[in-house]
């Protein structure tokens, strides 16, 4: 039994498998459509990728909501109680009141047990970026690292966390307020994708565009080629808005041009899926900068 328990939210979009390798204790955020709430847990046992994504191609919308207080509260404090300490990687807070919640479930604890620690942490982070961002936070508790050390790490390497991404129908964005109407149309008409990336505060945010497809994945790892810290010895993260095969494409070059030995593709969830649409796809790795 590890000696703190590393907890996270699904927006991490970190598969069940390395959920359970990992150890992490991930909370889900929900998901409404067709009247219906889900809540979005790593395993999908509520409605699968390929489900969420055939509903949204066929004119289905999407709204999400954070985990609350009383979820944290709830898978807190047993794990104070066995007399374990916790450190939560939370959600952007420029996205999601998440990392609020957390805060104030972890005061509200600290208050109750007062000899065990909580120590919250805001990501700036989403999709796997934030999973690469606890992968690697796991990967120092394994080392042995002390919680107040792991805590440390992430909050000096949380902005080397590179996010970018690219989608393939621009009236998802325009949804959301990323993009203007007359910007979507006309982008669709011409071809014309947007490159965007998390920034420094946690936001969604349009950096340049690409003429067509392929340019746009290209140019995802273009962005890694100029950023990145020794791409070769990195563990690279990719997710997906139900295109595997082109995510696959982006893993083939960064492997080829930059050297890099392991990569993790798997869906983007329905938390971020839900802005960004099908046909999204996302590269994160560790840079100089974001």
């Amino acid at each position: 039994m590890s000696e703190f328990v590393i907890m996270t939210d699904s927006s991490a979009d970190l598969p069940a498998g390395l959920v359970k390798e990992l150890e992490l204790e991930v909370l889900p955020l929900s998901f409404t459509m067709r009247g219906k709430t889900y809540l979005n847990w790593p395993d999908n046992r509520q409605m699968s990728s390929k489900a969420f994504y055939r509903a949204l191609r066929e004119g289905e919308m999407a709204t999400t909501s954070a985990v609350n207080v009383g979820d944290f509260t709830q898978r807190m404090e047993p794990i104070l109680q066995s007399g374990r300490d916790i450190l939560v990687l939370s959600f952007s807070s420029a996205l999601s009141a998440t990392f609020s919640a957390a805060s104030v479930a972890a005061r509200e604890l600290g208050e109750k047990y007062p000899q065990r620690k909580v120590l919250v942490v805001d990501t700036l982070c989403a999709s796997l970026g934030q999973g690469l961002l606890v992968w690697y936070a796991a990967q120092r508790r394994r080392m042995g690292e002390s919680l107040e050390t792991v805590r440390d790490w992430v909050e000096a390497n949380k902005l080397r966390l590179c996010h970018w991404f690219t989608v393939d129908d621009l009236h998802f964005l325009k949804r959301g307020g990323r993009v203007s109407a007359a910007t979507a149309v006309l982008g669709t008409m011409l071809s014309i994708k947007p490159v965007l990336h998390v920034d420094n505060e946690g936001r969604l945010i349009k950096v340049s565009t690409a003429r067509g497809r392929g340019a746009s994945l290209t140019a995802l790892v273009d962005q890694m080629e100029r950023t990145a810290i020794d791409p070769a010895e990195q563990t690279v993260f990719i997710s997906h808005g139900d295109c595997e095969a082109d995510a696959r494409r982006v893993a083939d070059q960064v492997k080829a041009r930059l050297g890099v030995k392991t990569v993790h593709i798997g869906p983007v969830g329905p938390v971020i899926g839900a802005h960004s649409g099908p046909g999204t796809v996302a590269l994160f790795f560790l840079g100089r900068e974001r």
